[in-house]
């Protein structure tokens, strides 16, 4: 049975490889949709040149009778999107509106959302291992972490309202790989790494190709649910520094931002607020849940993951261009 699949994001790394891999199967139409085209086409989908804050996005999704709709547009830094009141404007106001297309589609009967593990906050009272049911010890107040808890928010309403599509959210723990540039791989590409004096947080991360199965496994998946998505293991702080090549130095956690934000002057690193506790208290996630519902398994433990991160700034590392993704 043929499906028509609606991508959003497409222009961005994820978004792209996402729509690819599902326009590899025959069975399935993909319409992809961003304010921009792709820099390299992406074969095989239909591109809408649309803004999902746009209503005119549910004249598109009515008259391809869209079934299935992937939501990867929630962008994760300022300085991609121009801003923090565009950023949140693109990432809360775009997610109402696709919602809102959604409501008004006959057809849909599935929505994936990708989403972060972010929502969980960091603090000195977080459990060892984070289940989708615990409520967040610390809750973010500021940035995309805020941002994607508004938009879960958001899809659980929708959810409540339209009861006969199955609602898949996915939180990733940060995803790292060969191309992926975000604001925490930046963080791990300073020429000096800063680390909070009396730290020595534990992080977990996801492979790019294991986020991309995740979210294809949502797609051919009736499971529903909110499922966290991590690699087996976890790494200190100190150990993740130590792969990729860099000096730590350890600063008095008041002056971690300033220290920070002057060995970056570009600005790509994050050392917000929620960022900063991150990087002191790290975040632990079960996944116990993606394995048994939702019958994903990662590839990629966490060392494994970070090490592809890792290789590629090596000297003499070939990993195809940069990519900035959100």
């Amino acid at each position: 049975m043929s499906r028509t699949v609606l991508v959003t994001g497409v222009s961005r790394y994820l978004g792209g490889r996402m729509a690819a891999r599902l326009a590899a199967d025959p069975d399935i139409r993909v319409i992809g949709v961003d304010v921009v085209p792709p820099d390299v086409p992406v074969p095989g989908i239909d591109f809408v040149r649309a803004d999902i804050r746009n209503p005119v996005i549910a004249k598109v999704m009515g008259e391809a009778a869209v079934d299935t709709v992937v939501h990867m547009g929630v962008i994760s830094t300022p300085k991609q999107a121009g801003g923090r009141s565009t950023m949140k404007d693109i990432n809360v106001i775009g997610t109402m509106q696709l919602l809102a297309a959604c409501q008004r589609t006959p057809a849909l009967r599935r929505l994936i959302v990708k989403s972060t593990s972010a929502v969980y906050g960091a603090g000195p009272k977080d459990p060892a291992l984070f289940t989708e049911e615990m409520e967040p010890k610390h809750r973010p107040s500021s940035g995309w972490a805020k941002d994607s808890a508004e938009v879960e928010g958001y899809v659980r309403g929708f959810g409540r309202r339209r009861p006969d599509v199955a609602v898949t959210t996915l939180r990733f723990a940060n995803i790292v790989g060969p191309r992926m540039r975000t604001a925490l791989t930046a963080y791990f590409g300073l020429p000096v790494v800063p680390s909070v004096l009396g730290f020595d947080p534990r992080l977990q991360f996801t492979h790019e190709d294991d986020a991309l199965g995740a979210l294809h496994r949502a797609v051919e998946s009736d499971a529903d649910g909110t499922f966290n998505v991590a690699g087996p293991g976890m790494l200190l702080l100190s150990q993740a520094i130590r792969m990729v090549e860099r000096r730590e130095v350890v600063v008095a956690a008041p002056f971690f931002p300033i220290v920070g934000r002057a060995l970056d002057p570009r600005g790509y690193a994050d050392f917000s607020p929620e960022s900063v506790r991150y990087l002191t208290y790290g975040r632990g996630l079960d996944t116990s849940a993606a394995r048994d519902v939702l019958a994903f398994v990662p590839e990629f433990g966490t060392p494994e993951a970070f090490e592809a991160l890792a290789a590629s700034r090596r000297p003499g590392a070939r990993t195809g261009g940069e990519v900035r993704v959100a």
